[in-house]
């Protein structure tokens, strides 16, 4: 089932962090930015904040110092007062919330005052007895001249159930009427799993294509998986994603205080039109 929301306008030293196994040299990752073209670079972060069960604060100042303009979250909030949750944490990391939560059963979109939002819409997605309701966060947003969809997803722990979720994602991808799209998520899958190989097949692996940073995101103390990724459609150029290290203001303590997963930067540039 999916739910549809008005539009809405949202305008506009440190320690080396964990996961450094199997990782690509780190330099200076770019800055969001608006192009002569129209074109617009953009920071997207995915991040699975285990439903804000950890030190808040830290989840709060991780977020601000990778600077984004789309959060992708997993395990947002979905219970007792999970508005007021959701709308603290955009407001501590200084952003707006955008759409998802318990309406998604857990992803959920923040965005920078920088985006337009265009729409958004709500899915759940089929669910199997006995096991979690699944859904996505999905939105369309504007960046100066640039349109760009953003999908948040968290694939289910049953193989067989996530292959047909990983599936229905790319059908919702392709359904979104945008010309460039930006997915996220924790994907309970390595990249040689079938369900991560089916999306990579389709969209373009953020780390595959332009890795920086670290690579491992699950779990903090010990980061020797990858199951949390973004991907983009064709046309949007990565400049560069991974898990944040060495940035203004991020500290280890706060990485391994947040969650007990690592987020996931990246940096695209979107061409304008759409």
């Amino acid at each position: 089932m999916a739910a549809e929301h008005p539009g809405r306008t949202a305008s506009g030293g440190t320690d080396p962090a964990p996961g450094t196994a199997a990782t690509a040299p780190v330099a200076g990752l770019p800055a969001s930015a608006t192009e002569a073209d129209g074109s617009a670079v953009v920071r997207v972060l995915s991040y699975n904040i285990r439903s804000m069960r950890d030190d808040q604060a830290a989840l709060a100042r991780v977020i601000r110092a990778c600077a984004p303009d789309l959060v992708l979250v997993q395990e947002a909030p979905r219970f007792f007062r999970w508005r007021k949750a959701a709308e603290r944490l955009a407001r501590a990391s200084g952003l707006v919330y955008v759409t998802g939560g318990a309406s998604t059963a857990g992803p959920m979109i923040l965005a920078h005052l920088r985006a337009h939002v265009e729409r958004t819409e709500d899915v759940l997605l089929p669910r199997t007895p006995g096991l979690h309701q699944r859904g996505l966060a999905t939105a369309v947003l504007r960046f100066a001249g640039a349109r760009l969809g953003a999908v948040s997803c968290h694939l289910s722990l049953d193989a067989r159930e996530r292959y047909g979720q990983a599936g229905l994602l790319l059908e919702r991808v392709a359904g979104l009427g945008a010309p460039h799209t930006v997915v996220g998520g924790d994907l309970n899958d390595r990249p040689d799993g079938r369900s991560f190989r089916r999306i990579a097949g389709l969209l373009r692996d953020g780390w595959a294509a332009e890795p920086w940073g670290g690579e491992h995101t699950s779990t903090p103390h010990r980061p020797r998986q990858r199951i949390d990724a973004v991907f983009t459609t064709d046309g949007v150029e990565i400049l560069g994603c991974g898990v944040p290290r060495e940035l203004p203001g991020l500290r280890t303590a706060d990485l391994l205080a947040a969650s007990d997963h690592l987020p996931v930067l990246a940096a695209l540039r979107v061409p304008a039109g759409g």
